[in-house]
């Protein structure tokens, strides 16, 4: 391999690209040394194991792959604003279609949920730790080896270039013979079972290790939302690992699962991507469904109405993901039986996500409403995620979607109900439990300030593409010509994307602002809030709990406020267990990182000994005794002494 081929060359977006990730690498690097933080990096976040921490490089790392997804997003809107544009030849236009849509759903969305769930699901059922924080810190390592190995892609080899679902025969070496879909196979597989390890995780942290008294229907609803999710993970998630472990064979070994001759099946794929990709879009929601609903509650100062029909609601919801997958290609000749079924289910499950709707409006009728920040997201979900199920029974209707099927009217629906349905709830989501991550809360002025560019520029951006798609103008289309007449709404379109960028560069510099000045909290409860992550200070101590919480209704703290019933025993602490740190999880990603670079270039040998690498890594957890490290009963009298002056 020449190094022409092995770098990518040509462009000079590219070759600033590189320059860029050169510069701010070094940049790092001497910081770390002169600050002397090397030390600091690797005890206290590289071999972490505290989910806190863990949930905090989640979200950080989705932070920086909204602004990598952004930008690419931004390329394209610059793209299309006119008619006959040159600004991005054609195959760097499939590129950053196809790592657009990857990064957003499976490096953005996915880790910003998980971030959440990480930091939040642990102190909501009153437990000190995960099930397995070793796992734990496994999973984010995995996670963060696939971003890194696919993100790699646009300056060595070559970005994926046959769409976010890689269809065949496009993603095949026949017709895409560069390394770029090897990249987006092996970088999903390692994300991907760093995702399934979450799932089972999660599962028993919130079956087993939930406080005294909190039974299954007394758990907040972000918690429900999250059991039910990581439900759906441990059956979804299996499908497209497999579906990509066959995708490998086929472009790195020669096999021929997916071809167009030798008994090959293009349409395989297909509907195995969509198994797992349809009840994907609601990993990413119902999480959000479940943030939606504490917020809602907390700042209208109500329980949430319908509470077990909003349970019941979600599990129907992700029965029902799995009996969607074949309305991606109503048009692909399955029949009018098949057809008419697939119909029914997708037309279905709107009527769970109704009942939520309707749930989240009576919590709001008649009550105290608060319009903070995170408020303020939660209402405009609202309205705008009903406009996007709309349209989504629209194309559920398989006869009228030959209409709408492959044109902008599809792009506008997924982004009607993914970013108001994720991002708001991840937006949300921060907002609201920021000082319990920190100690403080956002500036509200310039969060609103953001909220509000956020929204505009969100429906500016993608109301005028119904529209284009009703005109004719289908996806992936780099390029038009101007008598379609395209040219005025996509430039309506590309201003509020616009827009939207500048939302999210406020919303990050009000990390900066309110860091350096925004009150430290006095307490733990800023919200006046409901549930038990809010009774114990901000920042959290490591062991989380310094008593176990005993709980015994609904909305446990906000019970024990109102009633004035302790919801801590009496009498002096005991000591705590606590998990060691390890960097075991991080050498583990790092190996993980470099078998799947060398699998790209089908370099054998260095990937079979990095495979032996992660054999020896397992080998050596087996054989460990780690037994953990005790916290004294006075050295956690005197931490909540400091945290909130208890004298017990």
């Amino acid at each position: 391999m020449k190094w022409d081929e092995f770098f990518v060359t040509g462009e000079p977006m590219i070759y600033g690209a590189m320059v860029s990730i050169v510069l701010v690498s070094i940049a790092i690097l001497v910081g770390l040394t002169y600050f002397k933080k090397w030390g600091y990096l690797w005890r206290e976040w590289l071999t972490t194991v505290d989910h806190k921490r863990i949930g905090v490089m989640y979200i950080l790392s989705a932070l920086i792959m909204l602004f990598r997804g952004g930008v690419d997003a931004l390329l394209m809107r610059t793209q299309l604003a006119v008619p006959e544009s040159g600004f991005l030849d054609s195959q760097h236009y499939n590129e950053i279609f196809t790592t657009h849509g990857v990064i957003m759903i499976l490096f953005m969305a996915m880790p910003f949920v998980i971030g959440l769930m990480n930091v939040v699901v642990p102190l909501q059922i009153g437990a000190r730790d995960v099930a397995f924080p070793r796992l734990n810190a496994v999973s984010f390592w995995l996670f963060f080896a696939g971003a890194m190995l696919f993100n790699i892609s646009f300056v060595i080899g070559g970005s994926p270039d046959a769409g976010w679902s890689a269809y065949f025969p496009l993603a095949s070496l026949e017709f895409s013979p560069t390394v770029g879909n090897n990249f987006y196979s092996l970088a999903l597989q390692i994300s991907g079972i760093g995702t399934l390890m979450t799932g089972v995780n999660f599962i028993v942290t919130i079956l087993k290790m939930r406080a005294p008294g909190m039974k299954l229907m007394r758990m907040p609803m972000f918690t429900w939302s999250v059991l039910i999710t990581n439900v759906i993970i441990l059956f979804a998630f299996p499908v497209l690992t497999v579906a990509l472990a066959l995708m490998m064979f086929d472009r790195v070994f020669g096999s021929q699962f997916f071809t167009m001759a030798n008994g090959g099946m293009d349409m395989l794929w297909a509907n195995l991507f969509w198994v797992w990709g349809h009840p994907e879009v609601y990993i990413v929601i119902l999480p959000a469904f479940g943030i939606f609903s504490d917020i809602i509650s907390t700042f209208s100062k109500k329980n949430l109405y319908g509470y077990k029909s909003m349970v019941f609601s979600m599990v129907i919801i992700s029965l029902l993901s799995f009996l969607v997958w074949a309305h991606h290609f109503y048009t692909m000749g399955a029949g009018a039986m098949v057809n008419g079924f697939f119909s029914i289910t997708t037309m279905l499950i709107a009527v769970p996500t109704g009942v939520k709707i309707f749930n989240w409006l009576f919590t709001l009728r008649k009550g105290k409403i608060s319009f903070t920040s995170p408020m303020l997201y939660a209402m405009a979900f609202i309205p705008i995620f009903t406009f996007g199920g709309v349209t989504g029974v629209m194309l559920a209707m398989a006869s009228a979607d030959y209409q709408y099927h492959n044109t902008m009217f599809l792009v506008a629906h997924f982004h009607y109900v993914l970013i108001p349905g994720t991002v708001f709830g991840v937006l949300a989501g921060l907002h609201y439990w920021f000082p319990k991550i920190f100690g403080f809360r956002l500036n509200e002025r310039r969060a609103k300030t953001a909220f509000w560019l956020i929204v505009v520029g969100f429906n500016v951006a993608f109301m005028p593409l119904f529209f284009l798609g009703l005109q004719g103008m289908t996806r992936r289309m780099y390029t038009y010509s101007a008598d379609t007449g395209f040219g005025p709404l996509n430039m309506i379109a590309t201003i509020g994307a616009f827009v939207l960028a500048i939302g999210f560069v406020v919303l990050c510099y009000n990390f900066y602002y309110s860091f350096r000045h925004s009150p430290r909290d006095e307490h733990g409860d800023p919200w006046d809030a409901r549930t038990l992550e809010w009774s114990i200070p901000s920042p959290v101590p490591v062991y989380n709990f310094a008593k176990v919480p005993h709980v015994e209704s609904q909305d446990a703290f906000w019970h024990a406020k109102k009633h004035n019933i302790p919801l801590f025993k009496e009498g002096p602490y005991e000591e705590i267990h606590m998990p060691s740190n390890s960097g075991q999880p991080f050498i583990l990603g790092v190996i993980m990182f470099l078998a799947g670079f060398f699998l790209v270039f089908s370099w054998f040998i260095p990937a079979l000994i990095a495979g032996i690498g992660v054999v020896i890594m397992l080998a050596v957890r087996s054989f460990e005794r780690d037994h953990g490290y005790h916290i004294s009963a006075k050295e956690i009298a005197a931490t909540e002494q400091k945290l909130r002056g208890d004298s017990v």
